[in-house]
């Protein structure tokens, strides 16, 4: 168990400390960014299956047409996802990428309702319409919607939706997903550095060595993550998801300077305090019903 809760946070962790790596290559377009964390990723997985003898039994289950399809569309959703992540990482807007995964939680549960026909206990909505308040508040104080955050809630609820329904696990999954999206990202790297405008070979060794550790830093904590869920409950995975954009939001915040005025930290407040009641909620409706007290003579 405690080896369990260790992966879980050492993943999350990291992918708190994303924003940091990102800032490193602030030079290099968005869209190239993707592109190389696409196929670096791709590469390093495919390597990771190969290695540990797995390739025979990745086939049998991934290469099928309706498998495929799955996949494809969570690719392109991880895509959207990965993208509009790392513009706004780099486009000074930390905070407001921090947000959308505080949200995602939320919507997640939101899209089991009109998805999966599930049904929310009563006290489930409170938190719902919360953070329908929080971003509503957002909005009109800041004058327009929080596009960001709200594109990588739903990209990021979009593709949970996708995998919920998807046979594999999550590195078979990843390895499919971004083998299905890598042709693209190749051919667009290929161009751009047949014309000139690409950063590989061109920014110098560190630049080079960060586009290639685009894919260490994907890979890794998806398998300390995959290593976490098999050991820990769900209910501990649930608490350690915060960790990651709490650590975004204190990176935005201390390290690189980014406003968050009195009006910023009471939208902020509603969305958390929504978590707090979607935690405790959680919490309460599953733990076990205490045992009656036996009676003297009893038993």
């Amino acid at each position: 168990m405690n080896k369990g809760i260790w992966s879980g946070f050492a993943a999350y962790a990291l992918w708190g400390f994303f924003p940091i790596y990102w800032k490193l290559l602030q030079q290099v377009p968005a869209l190239q960014l993707l592109g190389h964390r696409i196929g670096w990723s791709f590469g390093l997985l495919t390597l990771y299956i190969l290695l540990s003898r797995q390739w025979n039994d990745f086939r049998s289950v991934a290469f099928q047409r309706k498998t495929i399809g799955i996949y494809a569309i969570a690719g392109v959703l991880l895509s959207i996802n990965w993208l509009i992540y790392v513009w706004g990482v780099n486009a000074g807007f930390i905070v407001e990428t921090s947000l959308g995964y505080f949200i995602n939680p939320l919507l997640s549960v939101l899209f089991g309702v009109v998805f999966l026909h599930e049904r929310l206990r009563p006290t489930q909505w409170i938190p719902v319409v919360l953070a329908a308040i929080g971003v509503t508040y957002l909005t009109v104080t800041y004058g327009s919607l929080p596009w960001i955050a709200l594109s990588l809630a739903f990209s990021f609820g979009l593709y949970g939706l996708v995998k919920k329904l998807s046979p594999l696990g999550s590195v078979y999954g990843l390895t499919l997903e971004t083998g299905i999206v890598f042709p693209i990202a190749l051919v667009y790297l290929a161009v751009v550095q047949s014309n000139g405008t690409g950063a590989f070979l061109q920014e110098g060794l560190t630049v080079d060595l960060l586009l290639i550790g685009a894919g260490i830093v994907t890979t890794i904590p998806l398998l300390m993550f995959a290593s976490a869920a098999k050991q820990i409950p769900l209910n501990m995975i649930g608490v350690l998801q915060y960790l990651a954009p709490t650590i975004q939001f204190l990176i935005g915040i201390f390290v690189y300077k980014e406003a968050f005025d009195t009006t910023r930290l009471i939208g902020f407040s509603i969305v958390w305090l929504a978590l707090i009641i979607f935690w405790v909620e959680n919490i309460m409706a599953h733990r076990p019903p205490m045992q009656p007290i036996p009676e003297p003579g009893e038993g």
